[in-house]
């Protein structure tokens, strides 16, 4: 009897690493800290004597506007899994458009997907690169959710979801910065997602640089303190490059609304959301200047700096902003919108578009 609960106990053990050792090899584990290929040769560096013109995107993985995914509802109800590849041909067509519609210098997008089964292996960043111009030389990539196989019943394959950069001005080089994880058990975080700041360096032809970060926090937080924690992180990465006195650009998705905010929204669009009447955004508000501004998100005319338009069929319209473009005092701030023409069919975000002046002296 003993020696079949020791045969029992070491085939338990066997299997139990065999599967340890499966599930680690099919996920992405990056390092806190990690060099990003840079893709792009040649080109005339940015000047200091010219404005810089950023458009800041959550493009929903190229899915557009037809579908409820089953995250889109509350309780997680929602009847889609996947766009139709023609659906996605059309948005990425759409996206393009608007591209060149604005003429940015440099394109931060967040949600692109390479290789992913729901969005059928589609190559999202290659398939994009193509529909634009080719003044948009440089491109860097990073993942922040990555895995041969995801066992949850909507996905059942292969995930690669990740943030991009576009420029038509040389970047030197790029670095990966994890973010804070939420705490879970080491099963979960295997597959969960692996939330990040992507962040590269564009040389002036007077010297110095100018670095620009793209970002996506995280999503569901429900009971969870990591938006603090994630803010408190990026917070001491913008701290970093004001006392080096190198100016720098940051946009993304930020899922959180600016402070103020929520007293302003319908209860329909509260009940929506898990969002903390003091929003953890204040980090960051408090110190730097945005797009949309907190005044101009909570002041009169706020439905036109709202950027988040859920696929919830219960609403209409966007009815929220979540996206920003935040930007360091060695700026000055020139035109800027949330481009709803054309927009609205695409994804279930809303293009954030800044044009920004150096200060004279700045970026020594």
């Amino acid at each position: 009897m003993i020696r079949i609960l020791k045969y029992l106990l070491a085939g338990i053990t066997f299997l139990g690493v065999a599967f340890g050792g499966l599930v680690y090899s099919i996920n992405y584990y990056p390092h806190d800290i990690e060099s990003v290929e840079v893709s792009g040769v040649g080109g005339v560096p940015l000047s200091k004597k010219k404005d810089i013109k950023v458009l800041s995107w959550n493009v929903q993985y190229m899915a557009g506007k037809n579908y409820v995914f089953y995250y889109d509802l509350p309780d997680w109800s929602g009847p889609d899994s996947s766009p139709s590849l023609e659906d996605m041909q059309i948005t990425m067509q759409g996206v393009a458009d608007i591209i060149r519609d604005e003429n940015p210098d440099v394109i931060l997008l967040q949600e692109v997907d390479i290789d992913s089964k729901h969005t059928h292996y589609v190559n999202e960043l290659r398939e994009l690169q193509a529909l634009l111009p080719e003044a948009y030389a440089y491109t860097v990539f990073t993942y922040y959710h990555r895995s041969s196989f995801v066992p949850h019943p909507n996905i059942m394959g292969k995930v690669g979801l990740g943030l991009c950069i576009f420029s038509k001005y040389p970047i030197s080089h790029a670095e990966r910065y994890a973010l804070p994880q939420m705490r879970m058990d080491p099963l979960s975080r295997s597959f969960f997602l692996k939330r990040c700041v992507l962040q590269c360096h564009l040389p002036y032809a007077e010297g110095g640089e100018l670095v620009v970060l793209n970002t996506h926090p995280e999503a569901f937080t429900q009971g969870s303190d990591i938006m603090g924690q994630q803010m408190t992180f990026i917070s001491g990465l913008l701290d970093d490059l004001d006392r080096k006195h190198t100016p720098w650009i940051m946009g993304g998705d930020f899922n959180l609304l600016p402070p103020g905010q929520k007293a302003l929204l319908s209860p329909q669009t509260v009940s929506l959301g898990d969002y903390n009447s003091n929003s953890e955004l204040a980090l960051l508000t408090e110190h730097w200047s945005s797009v949309p501004s907190v005044a101009e998100a909570t002041g009169p005319n706020l439905d036109a700096w709202f950027t988040h338009f859920p696929n919830n069929p219960v609403v209409g319209h966007p009815d929220r902003t979540l996206d920003y473009c935040f930007f360091s005092q060695q700026f000055q701030l020139g035109s800027h919108l949330v481009r709803r023409a054309g927009a609205l069919s695409l994804s279930d975000h809303l293009p954030v578009i800044s044009t920004l002046s150096l200060n004279s002296g700045s970026g020594e």
